[in-house]
């Protein structure tokens, strides 16, 4: 089991998170002396300590006993995750696939894989490849597909002030990424409305 929690994670620091916090917020000039402001600090190092702790999981797998060898897909898994350049939020829908081999896995646990990868500072096309490789590491099977679409606030707020802009991203290994029809039948159902 993969255990992630905020109160033992290791490296949390909350009370110099908030000190850093409320040094942040006075050096940006922003008064915390009214009474919805006080505890601003506190709250911006909770949110920030549950944005980059994912939940903890055990990757469940079964045999293949039998032996389905056409595509397993999940679509629209939520995801949030947090720029790493900007450290704003980005969030949006992963679409995990695989061609399965000696083993399957509990569909969950695919979004737990992707929300794992996203519980830090992070770039989309690295997500994107780590859930991917990941998946193709524990489960060996005959190929990987993951399709990330996202919303970077980083590019809508600020910056660009490009509201309304997609990023989409998509790894493919293996028989997904080698043999045409499969690519195909993998990006077709992935993109679905």
């Amino acid at each position: 089991m993969i255990n992630t929690s905020i109160t033992r994670r290791p490296g949390i620091d909350l009370d110099a998170a908030e000190e850093a916090a409320r040094q942040f917020l006075d050096a940006l000039g922003v008064s915390l002396d009214s009474e919805s402001l006080r505890g601003t600090p506190g709250r911006m190092a909770r949110a920030y300590a549950e944005l980059f702790t994912p939940r903890p999981f055990e990757l469940t797998t079964f045999p293949n006993d039998e032996g389905y060898d056409e595509l397993v897909l999940v679509r629209d898994i939520p995801l949030r995750s947090v720029c790493e350049h900007h450290l704003l939020p980005f969030t949006g829908t992963a679409h995990v696939g695989y061609l399965p081999g000696p083993r399957i896995v509990g569909l969950s646990k695919l979004a737990r894989v992707v929300e794992h990868f996203a519980c830090r500072p992070q770039v989309q096309e690295r997500l994107t490849k780590q859930v991917a490789d990941w998946l193709q590491e524990q489960l060996q099977p005959r190929g990987v597909g993951v399709v990330i679409q996202a919303d970077h606030t980083c590019m809508t707020l600020r910056g660009a002030q490009s509201p309304g802009a997609h990023t989409i991203t998509s790894t493919l290994l293996g028989t997904l990424r080698e043999d045409a029809r499969s690519r195909a039948e993998f990006l077709s159902l992935a993109n679905r409305p």
